[in-house]
């Protein structure tokens, strides 16, 4: 029997469902009305009403990184479109796999300067790892299936789609029961390289893993783990790698850079003489001044994305695999060569540095310093949360100071940076976990500027349901002193340049529909985030706690990894 035949919207709803999407975030408008009827017809996919697309990317993002499936905006043509490309920017750099679908005007008009009419594909292209506008209605159904496929392909990222009203419009031939998705090629490694890597691993006296994000990606932790176990390997992570390993774990040997990093992640890696990259991208905050981070110790760099390898400083060694294949293979390796190492002299000064290389959290102090509000986060919340942060200086405190323990369960937008991310991206990690773990906890980390940005999909989060804590750390100290007449002696120096009063997010939550309260004393940082966890599982909203720490905080940093600067006495 042929297929009958369907609205090629409906197909295309179809094919959105068979490929594991059950939310889609977006703001409709005329060009893209009959995909949103086929929504409404065929069912099965909730979807969130945003207040701007790019709030709409990045929640698609943040539901990406949480499950590890293909995310979904949606936007009319023109402006939406363009608005989309800060997220599709910040999946690529990131490797998320997200697809925007934009609507565009009819197609006979698009050479006429019609209304709204934009070349998003020719924009989206610099962004996207694919760009494509359906010229014919049959060929929907297979855009949208290879669309997954590439998304999820290699180095994973963002899709472009572009849809013309009259293509949205029209009928085609089509059968659910008999169309599934397209097969993504897995990458294995060439054997001769992963028995030439277990070589040099062996060979070297002071090795150090390092897990980057593409491990996270690849579902390699366990693996990762094991390894780092079989061989008593000391592991370090890259910022997009964090919680790949537990890092309470006895190898976890901390974070190597000239921002986000912990001193006995830098010292533990100047003193190492071999480096296993496995997914990492070699990013400049982490390497800093090349000559130094590359010294002379070996390295070897495993990546899904061939182009990746020698990219930043050639290798000694490339491996071209997923994560997961690569140390599947080179754990079969070295149980086939019957290899098992206790922990030596190296795991033993690794342990050593990470007692005695640390950074002070206690802080009493008034006002409050950035480093005792991340103790308080990480002795209150436990391995199972959620937790969401962007850019700026509370990212590299993040990095530094905040704990993770398990995969997926640390985003934090790394490459690209984008303002406002952490908001519309906590939503789609909420809804991410509301089929397979409805309890857990997000909590995002923001900073007082940044939180200005897309803050109105607040208004997404209260009209949905969607709970979340949100911690703020706000350096408008003193304008906070002038406004409410607080005496207290500054003996600190500061330079005004803006915000001298300050904006009263509290009254802007509010306006939201949210609540939240303002911290001013250390002590009350805990009381005040055990409040805003039960109050929003009171009201299904995000409740924000304001941390008002000093004006002029600091974090340390330098130009390469022996050379960072601490603005803060060390222990």
């Amino acid at each position: 029997m042929a297929p009958r035949r369907v609205p090629v919207m409906n197909a295309v709803v179809e094919v959105l469902k068979s490929e594991g999407v059950d939310t889609a975030f977006g703001c409709p408008g005329a060009a893209i009305l009959p995909l949103y009827a086929a929504l409404e017809a065929v069912g099965g996919i909730e979807h969130l009403i945003v207040r701007h697309e790019e709030g709409a990317t990045h929640m698609a993002d943040g539901w990406a990184r949480t499950n590890g499936g293909v995310g979904v905006a949606i936007g009319t043509s023109g402006p939406a479109g363009t608005n989309m490309i800060t997220g599709l920017y910040t999946a690529l750099a990131d490797s998320v796999p997200i697809v925007c679908v934009t609507g565009q005007a009819v197609s006979d008009k698009l050479h006429q300067e019609a209304f709204q009419a934009v070349d998003i594909v020719e924009i989206a292209k610099p962004v996207t790892k694919w760009s494509v506008q359906v010229k014919e209605a049959a060929q929907a159904p297979w855009i949208f299936r290879e669309a997954f496929r590439r998304a999820r392909s290699g180095r994973p990222g963002p899709v472009l789609i572009d849809l013309p009203l009259d293509v949205q419009r029209q009928e085609i031939r089509w059968d659910a029961e008999v169309d599934a998705p397209l097969p993504v090629n897995e990458v294995h490694p060439h054997p001769p390289r992963v028995d030439a890597a277990l070589d040099l691993l062996l060979a070297a006296e002071r090795p150090l893993l390092l897990s980057g994000g593409g491990v996270i990606i690849g579902e390699a932790h366990e693996e990762l783990v094991e390894l780092a176990e079989l061989l008593q390997v000391p592991v370090q992570v890259t910022l997009m790698g964090k919680g790949s390993i537990d890092e309470d774990h006895a190898l976890y040997s901390g974070m190597t850079g000239v921002q986000t990093s912990q001193r006995y992640g830098n010292a533990s890696f100047l003193e190492s003489d071999l480096v296993l990259a496995l997914g990492a991208r070699f990013g400049d905050r982490h390497t800093g001044t090349l000559d130094v981070y590359r010294g002379r110790r070996t390295f070897i760099h495993v990546d899904i994305e061939p182009t990746q390898i020698g990219k930043v400083f050639e290798p000694d060694l490339g491996v071209v695999s997923d994560t997961r294949l690569f140390l599947r293979a080179i754990l079969a390796a070295a149980k086939e060569r019957g290899i098992r190492r206790e922990a030596g002299a190296w795991v033993a000064r690794i342990r050593e540095l990470r007692a005695s290389l640390t950074r002070r959290e206690d802080f009493d102090t008034v006002p409050i310093k950035a480093p005792r509000v991340y103790k308080e986060i990480n002795e209150v919340f436990d391995a199972d949360t959620y937790f969401v942060t962007a850019i700026g200086l509370y990212q590299i405190w993040g990095g530094q100071h905040q704990k993770a323990y398990k995969p997926r369960h640390y985003q934090v937008c790394g490459q690209a940076g984008p303002l406002g991310w952490e908001i519309p991206a906590a939503i789609g990690v909420r809804k991410a976990l509301e089929r397979g773990d409805p309890d857990a906890e997000v909590v995002a980390i923001v900073g007082d500027y940044g939180f200005q940005y897309l803050v109105e999909e607040l208004a997404v989060a209260a009209q949905y349901d969607v709970p979340f804590v949100i911690i703020m750390i706000n350096n408008e100290y003193l304008g906070l002193i002038r406004q409410a007449s607080i005496p207290y002696e500054m003996n600190f120096q500061v330079d005004i340049h803006y915000d001298e009063v300050g904006t009263d997010n509290i009254k802007l939550m509010e306006a939201y529909g949210c609540s939240g309260k303002r911290v001013i004393e250390p002590g009350d940082i805990r009381a005040t985030i055990e409040w805003a966890r039960k109050e929003t599982r009171r009201t299904s909203r995000p409740v924000l706690v304001e941390i008002m720490i000093e004006r002029k905080a600091n974090t340390p940093h330098g130009p390469a990894i022996d050379a960072v600067v601490e603005f803060e006495p060390v222990p």
